[in-house]
């Protein structure tokens, strides 16, 4: 979720947009209730600049935006079902 101030707030809540900013929120910059700029983190800038990202890195992402440890998920249990445990088709050689 992105925080959002006004033009004028800017100057007032500097020291605080820019915590914000460092802890990954993006801040919307509205100018008579019409967004005009977001800020965002620099390496957010520079994942973008990139645009590709490998599979590792998204991996890497996603456990960072999200605490998958303290969900207490048993990934047995998640895929217990997903596979087919028949034996499959018969195969003749």
């Amino acid at each position: 979720m992105s925080q959002q101030y006004s033009i004028e707030q800017i100057p007032v809540n500097l020291n605080q947009i820019i915590q914000q900013v460092e802890e990954g929120e993006k801040i919307e910059i509205k100018r008579q209730g019409k967004q005009i700029a977001v800020i965002i983190s620099t390496a957010e800038y520079e994942r973008l600049q990139n645009k590709t990202t490998n599979f590792w890195e998204s991996v890497e992402r996603f456990r960072q935006e999200y605490n998958v440890e303290s969900a207490e998920i048993n990934p047995d249990e998640v895929f217990a079902l997903v596979r087919d445990k028949s034996s499959g088709r018969e195969v003749n050689f």
